[in-house]
């Protein structure tokens, strides 16, 4: 494309539009019309020159005109009510059902590294004793020892708050970090089954298995998951970034992006119910199944959540990015 040639041709439309754009008064009719048209026909220029004849200067204005442009036609937008019911009614669970396919391998092998890990802790005496000496691991493991105070240690409104904030940072890293092509995601899952093996191992190898499932599995079912959801879509994430598909990378991540942005605010709320469940029903005084049951409940009823209301909404459409008026303007590419 002969860039000068294509400025000269369309350069009196963007001047008119942006002569529209400064006006101070009211548009007429006729007006409006005008610069709805001259909007329409400068994004598509603006996608030829970056796809053909990329020019800095010219890209710069072309794109600053646009988002003007674009703001006068669709108008500002508050946010609203109707808004945060349709992120948890529609795109966060439409989100995570669409990530299924990234979060439940990632759980399945994730927990599967757990149990080798705590099977191979739990019958290594060599591998307890690089952990800790022998008198620290009978005062972690005994009836009323530290593993079982650490839920009773702090007033259960602060020890909840603590859980959340911890697991909403982790949880948060894992959808920001895959950007780096997973390899922090994959860290960070191994760091949390380390920890899980390392109580499983320790508590099987004393004899208190029944104790550990116990304390962890109330909390843990639903903890777990967010954060597996977490993990594998920031994988997804990172996997955009080697492999985009038919779309461009740039607009692939910037979808991906928002999308896991929402599901970080939707998975900071599953874990506010997690944090609550291990701040005051772990270490209550109910009965073992009772307390377990809470935490069956809590998981069958978020699993439900996803792929009745996000399996719906998914097929309807729904992706978990922002509606189409909120995104910016986007045009077919030129080959």
């Amino acid at each position: 494309m002969d860039l000068d040639v294509f400025v000269s041709a369309h350069r009196a439309e963007w001047d008119r539009l942006d002569a529209l754009l400064s006006r101070h008064r009211r548009l007429t009719g006729a007006e409006a019309d005008e610069l709805v048209a001259l909007y329409q026909r400068t994004a598509t220029h603006l996608s030829l020159i970056q796809s053909s004849a990329p020019d800095p200067q010219l890209t710069g204005r072309l794109s600053q005109l646009v988002a003007r442009a674009r703001s006068a036609v669709t108008g500002t937008r508050r946010a609203s009510w109707r808004d945060v019911t349709r992120f948890l009614t529609h795109g966060f669970p439409a989100a995570v059902y669409r990530s299924r396919h990234w979060w439940i391998p990632t759980a399945l092998i994730s927990t599967a590294v757990a149990v080798l890990l705590g099977w191979w802790i739990g019958t290594h005496p060599e591998v307890q004793s690089s952990i800790a000496a022998p008198d620290e691991l009978r005062d972690l493991t005994r009836p009323g020892g530290q593993y079982e105070a650490y839920y009773s240690s702090h007033p259960a409104a602060s020890f909840a708050a603590q859980v959340w904030t911890n697991n909403a940072q982790a949880a948060a890293m894992c959808l920001v970090l895959g950007i780096f092509l997973c390899l922090p995601v994959v860290w960070i899952l191994f760091q949390n089954m380390l920890n899980v093996g390392i109580g499983l191992g320790l508590m099987s190898s004393a004899g208190r298995l029944d104790t550990f499932l116990g304390l962890i599995l109330p909390h843990g079912l639903l903890e777990l998951t967010a954060v597996f959801v977490a993990a594998g879509t920031g994988l997804r994430l990172g996997w955009t970034v080697i492999d985009p598909g038919p779309r461009s990378r740039r607009t692939a991540l910037a979808e991906e992006g928002r999308a896991a942005l929402g599901m970080a605010i939707g998975l900071a709320l599953v874990l506010f119910v997690s944090g609550a469940i291990e701040g005051f029903v772990t270490p209550s005084g109910l009965p073992t199944w009772a307390r377990i049951t809470i935490g069956v409940v809590a998981e069958l009823a978020f699993l439900a959540y996803v792929y009745v209301l996000g399996g719906r909404a998914a097929r309807a459409g729904e992706t978990g990015d922002l509606e189409p008026v909120e995104r910016s303007a986007a045009v077919p590419t030129a080959g």
